[in-house]
């Protein structure tokens, strides 16, 4: 205690632990903050993917309704939603749309992951006439629909995560 008995050192001793009690205590922080910040947002990431691919199941749906078949791309897809009169007109139902929402159609075909372009293939059973869609985002395991024309009764607008 002969080391402390000046006060002025007793002083700088209490501020410098005092210092690094918060350094200690922002690292804390930071260890627990971090890494839930970062799930939080692979998560809306991951709602904002979901919800592109839900819009492109719909307009899938609502070009199936209008031509009777399922666009053979994504191009297609979104010429139609921008120039058919029918999707035009139908939009905000086609695609749930309430009150005050807008589709960005800009960034529809695209994942918000790393932004690379979703995946769409498009299969017919000649020997059934069964025709389905698959829709992948490369950047996850999230899809939508099947590849496989047997399985069409129970995956053909089914979502991975629903």
């Amino acid at each position: 205690m002969a080391i402390l008995a000046n006060d002025t050192t007793r002083t700088v001793v209490q501020v410098v632990l005092a210092l690094v009690i918060v350094a200690l205590g922002y690292l804390l922080y930071q260890s627990i903050r971090g890494p839930q910040v970062a799930f939080e947002r692979e998560q809306a990431l991951n709602q904002l993917t979901q919800e592109r691919m839900g819009f492109i199941r719909d307009g899938m749906r609502g070009y199936e309704f209008q031509y009777d078949r399922y666009p053979s791309t994504l191009d297609s897809l979104l010429m139609a939603i921008r120039s058919d009169s029918f999707m035009v007109a139908k939009r905000d139902s086609i695609f749930g749309l309430e009150e005050g929402m807008t589709l960005d159609l800009d960034s529809l075909l695209y994942s918000s992951r790393g932004g690379d372009r979703f995946n769409l293939s498009v299969v017919r059973d000649d020997s059934t006439g069964v025709t389905v869609y698959l829709l992948e985002d490369p950047n996850s395991d999230n899809f939508v629909g099947t590849d496989n024309p047997d399985r069409a009764a129970g995956m053909l607008n089914a979502a991975s995560w629903e």
